[in-house]
């Protein structure tokens, strides 16, 4: 009889050569987001829930903020399924700049919307996930449940350990975030687990043109593209 560490070792050697055969899926994805999105900056990545209705206010909301966005020059980068994600590309698609659309197959709720110009496929979180920061300009971040608090903590760690440049990070429409960012304060720094200082990382809006506007003022006097010295950092993600 197969002794039981013989048995774990045949199935390991599986799953490592599926693994390996899986780099070069990875790979792919990388090459062909580096590929197309390098030749569309500058680039705003916006986020928010997938269940929210056409006919909600923060809908309305985030396409405005993205035909702003669009109009001002900035390609705009959404999820590209349903909900904030559509009205981001809906607003870049009306407006003169491209939209762009991260798309990814999950079991639920992703279903592509058709406002994208430039769409991309990802099997993989991760892979996705470095597309948004890598060439995002901004990011732009309107009310959403699980998966917009990760993008919007991920960003904010980037930026705080200095893995990425320092880009304006914007939340969109206070009251949804008062609660989570009176907890930041008066836990995580009451605790000691961020400094002051961090709290400074990203700033709250409700209009439009109040984030056209941070943006324009965050890069004042120097280019919105990375310099010489980000795109190194960049090359490190």
């Amino acid at each position: 009889m197969k002794h039981r560490s013989q048995f774990r070792s045949g199935i390991a050697q599986e799953q490592v050569t599926e693994e390996s055969w899986r780099i070069f899926q990875i790979m792919a994805e990388f090459v062909q987001g580096f590929e197309l999105l390098s030749s569309l900056q500058p680039c705003v990545s916006i986020f928010g829930s997938a269940r929210t209705p056409a006919d909600h206010p923060n809908y309305r909301l985030a396409t405005e903020i993205a035909r702003a966005l669009s109009d001002a020059g900035f390609t705009v980068i959404t999820g590209g399924g349903p909900g904030i994600m559509e009205a981001g590309s809906r607003g870049a698609f009306e407006g003169n700049s491209p939209s762009v659309g991260l798309n990814i197959a999950l079991p639920r709720e992703q279903v592509q919307n058709r406002f994208q110009d430039v769409s991309l496929r990802f099997r993989h979180f991760f892979s996705r996930k470095v597309m948004f920061v890598k060439y995002a300009s901004a990011y732009v971040v309107l009310p959403g449940g699980f998966g917009t608090l990760d993008e919007f903590v991920e960003i904010l760690t980037l930026v705080q350990t200095r893995k990425t440049r320092a880009i304006p990070i914007i939340l969109v429409n206070g009251a949804f975030w008062r609660g989570l960012v009176q907890w930041f304060r008066e836990t995580l720094v009451a605790e000691g687990t961020i400094s002051e200082q961090d709290m400074a990382l990203f700033q709250i809006v409700d209009e439009p043109s109040q984030v056209v506007d941070a943006i324009f003022d965050h890069y004042a006097g120097r280019p919105i593209t990375p310099s010489a010295e980000e795109a190194a950092v960049l090359m490190d993600l």
